[in-house]
């Protein structure tokens, strides 16, 4: 049976990075892409990281029952939602999963298909260096946000809080300061858990 494993970690911890090396080095893990309705960032494409969809899109989705997880969030620039449809994209009779998400979707994940079919992967950066980085991302975008990636940074301690983690079951977590390192302890494990070895990490 397959498993789903989900990176996740707050915004500029560069789990994005990680996800894009770790698909470059384990290519026979799946992909499964999220819908989101905020508007596509300079140098995304739709159906890369993210499908792109409006309202519309998602309203059509959750009539027809295939909404397996959504959030909502209130930004400077309006709503903006996230959510992983049911489209024929899944299959863990056949195949193992690499996904980037939210600590939220990783907890509805694992409600709808098993915490033991989800293994999460948390990604730790010390919150100095993620501001740094986050503001140097926002001064290469066409049109900075500088007030949403405030915003952003703040939610990011209430939605990843200790609390919040312990609930959410996190066991595994990775420190992003050597971007190599970290990565290779992440291929590391995923192969050990592939192996049937339990595997967590210090804090």
């Amino acid at each position: 049976m397959g498993k789903i494993y989900y990176i996740m970690g707050k915004s500029s911890s560069g789990k994005d990075s990680v996800f894009k090396e770790i698909q470059k080095r384990m290519p026979e893990l799946s992909q499964i892409t999220m819908y989101t309705t905020r508007p596509i960032r300079e140098g995304e494409r739709d159906g890369g990281e993210y499908y792109f969809t409006d309202e519309t899109g998602l309203k059509k989705l959750e009539e027809e029952g295939r909404v397996i997880e959504l959030r909502a969030y209130n930004t400077k620039c309006g709503v903006w939602k996230y959510f992983t449809v049911n489209d024929g994209q899944i299959s863990l009779d056949e195949k193992d999963y690499l996904v980037i998400g939210t600590l939220e979707s990783y907890a509805e994940m694992r409600r709808y298909f098993g915490s033991e079919k989800v293994i999460g992967i948390y990604i730790e950066v010390e919150d100095g260096v993620r501001l740094e980085r986050a503001l140097k991302r926002e001064q290469q975008q066409a049109s900075p946000k500088y007030a949403e990636m405030c915003r952003r940074f703040l939610a990011d301690q209430d939605d990843f809080s200790e609390e919040k983690l312990e609930q959410a079951g996190i066991e595994r977590r990775f420190c992003n300061v050597e971007f190599e390192t970290c990565v290779e302890e992440i291929c590391r494990f995923i192969v050990s858990d592939q192996n049937g070895e339990r595997v967590y990490r210090e804090r």
